[in-house]
C-alpha cells in the first residue's frame, strides 16, 4: 500500500509578529503602496506605486509614468503613462521614496 505524502508547512513561513521577520523586511513592508521614483542607467525615471519585488529583487510598480531626462531630451519633462512595469534590479541606479508623511507641500523635500 502506497503512503500518501505528508503535508508540511513552508520552511520560511513567518507571521508578521515572528522574530524571523528581519528589520530590512519590515522596512520593505513600509514602502508598499508608496510612491517611488526609480532612475535607471539609460536616464529614464519611473514614478509609480510600489507593489512588490520578485525573487530576483526586480521592482514592480503600478500606475507608473515614465520620464526621459538628460541633454538628449532638451529639458522636455513630459512623461508618458506606462501602467504596470517591472524594473530589473541590475538597471537601477537610484530608488527614492517620499519623505515624511507624503505631503506635497514642499517639492524640495518630496523625496529622500
Amino acid at each position: 500500500m502506497a503512503q500518501s505524502p505528508s503535508i508540511q508547512a513552508p520552511l520560511f513561513y513567518a507571521p508578521s509578529s515572528s522574530p524571523l521577520v528581519t528589520r530590512p523586511i519590515e522596512q520593505l513592508r513600509i514602502l508598499f503602496r508608496q510612491t517611488l521614483r526609480i532612475t535607471i542607467h539609460d536616464r529614464r525615471v519611473f514614478l509609480g506605486t510600489f507593489v512588490g519585488t520578485d525573487k530576483q529583487l526586480n521592482i514592480l510598480l503600478v500606475n507608473t509614468d515614465e520620464y526621459r531626462i538628460g541633454t538628449d531630451y532638451e529639458g522636455n519633462l513630459n512623461g508618458r503613462f506606462v501602467g504596470q512595469v517591472m524594473v530589473p534590479w541590475r538597471f537601477i541606479r537610484r530608488i527614492e521614496a517620499r519623505a515624511g508623511n507624503g505631503s506635497d507641500s514642499d517639492d524640495e523635500s518630496m523625496y529622500m
